[in-house]
């Protein structure tokens, strides 16, 4: 790992700081022509090309038919799981479930003389979750996306993935998901952006995936509506030098094993820690089964970064805005205030980041790339719409008609008078 040394108040400026932040934009242009040519190809010519794209991409050869996994699948998957993997499915479902009942909002109506208003919340009808399979199986990203849409009410659940496994099945029987087609990347989205013969359109698409699925979000966003766009993984720990450094070691490495954009960066006091987690992190890279991908994501991204006292820590992490934020420090809860910027954060030795992926119950899909400045992670809210209700009776409007034309005429805007006018004068 890299060791840079903040300790200066010229820090912002830190050129290995403004490249790992800014390590998805230059994708962003070499990809961004590729997907453009996919979506295009999705729109015009449909389950063709789906199945033409999943051959080049995944090596997989199937016919039209083919494309979309028998409910009957799932159900059999789920039942011939190992009892300690269902019960694990089972435990981590209802505890995601239970954080998300309590997201849900309620429609209200307020009254005044003559005037109701309200908000009326409604489910989404049809959404798409995104469940990666390419570099590993995410069994816990289609728990993490159906089940807050199944608590906000959504009626139908489609989900992509280009091979999902009898794990990946087996959750999306658990939460409740209505339909699974074997397609991924790009197309995936553009599919259920579109719709295809088989693959339905729907309104909304969420999940995490690779550089592909995310542009393609982004340029289909206003056709669908997406979550957010999610760029490669990264969890940034702060510590004190209180909290065992081989611990530290594996949770750097349990983000770098994602893919080898990941990012993995350490924040510390103390240069004698820094160095021993660095140590700790060789050692075990040394007979790690997935070395090839973490390696080469700790080469290019990983980065200690040494700070005066942990009110720089904090602010070098608000600077920074990570996806997953571990608060390795002695007192935890005294930095909480003072992070303003993080997808998900981690308070104390033992809330290793591996747990809120699981099954903690906040959701695991969240903001990347500096985006938790202004992105939430994925939640009930996210399935529901809002619709404005206004009633207005005689009473009501006679106190509010003279000065919606104060503004009209205000605004230029004649027609808008001219409504209201003709009601008053109707008096």
């Amino acid at each position: 790992m890299h060791i840079e040394d903040l300790r200066n108040i010229a820090w912002r400026f830190n050129e290995r700081l403004r490249y790992i932040m800014a390590r998805g934009e230059v994708l962003t242009e070499e990809y961004e022509p590729v997907v453009k040519e996919i979506i295009r190809k999705v729109r015009e010519e449909g389950d063709r090309v789906l199945l033409e794209l999943a051959k080049r991409f995944d090596g997989l050869e199937m016919t039209e038919d083919e494309l979309e996994v028998p409910y009957q699948e799932l159900e059999k998957a789920y039942e011939e799981l190992e009892p300690e993997v269902r019960q694990a499915f089972e435990v981590a479902h209802e505890r995601i479930r239970r954080f998300h009942e309590k997201q849900l909002e309620s429609s209200f109506i307020t009254e005044e003389e003559g005037i109701l208003l309200g908000m009326r919340l409604i489910p989404l009808e049809r959404v798409g979750i995104y469940v990666p399979g390419g570099k590993a199986s995410y069994p816990s990203t289609v728990l993490m996306n159906a089940v807050p849409a199944v608590v906000a009410g959504v009626k139908e659940i489609v989900m992509v993935c280009p091979k999902p496994d009898k794990h990946t099945l087996a959750c999306a029987f658990i939460a409740g998901v209505s339909r699974v087609f074997r397609v991924g990347g790009a197309q995936a989205v553009a599919a259920l952006a579109y719709g295809t013969e088989r693959i339905p359109k729907v309104d909304k698409v969420v999940g995490p995936g690779n550089i592909y699925v995310a542009l393609a979000k982004k340029l289909l966003f206003g056709v669908v509506d997406t979550d957010m766009i999610a760029g490669p993984s990264e969890v940034l720990v702060v510590s004190d030098g209180t909290v065992d450094p081989e611990w530290i070691a594996w949770d750097l490495l349990s983000q770098a094993e994602h893919d080898e954009l990941a990012g993995a960066f350490l924040i510390t006091t103390d240069e004698d820690h820094a160095e021993e987690v660095i140590k700790r992190l060789d050692s075990i890279m040394k007979d790690f089964p997935r070395k090839d991908i973490a390696q080469k994501s700790i080469e290019k991204f990983g980065t200690v970064f040494l700070v005066e006292d942990l009110d720089q820590a904090c602010d070098v992490a608000n600077h920074i805005a990570p996806e997953h934020l571990e608060l390795m420090v002695k007192e935890p809860f005294s930095l909480l205030p003072k992070i303003k910027h993080a997808g998900a954060v981690f308070l104390g030795a033992y809330a290793t980041e591996p747990l809120g992926d699981y099954l903690l119950g906040p959701n695991h899909t969240l903001p990347t790339g500096r985006t938790a400045r202004f992105f939430s992670p994925l939640g009930v809210y996210d399935f529901v719409k809002r619709s404005s209700v206004m009633y207005v009776a005689k009473e009501g409007f006679e106190k509010v008609a003279e000065h919606a034309e104060h503004i009209a005429k205000a605004e230029g805007l004649l027609a808008h008078y001219g409504a209201v006018r003709v009601r008053r004068q109707a008096r």
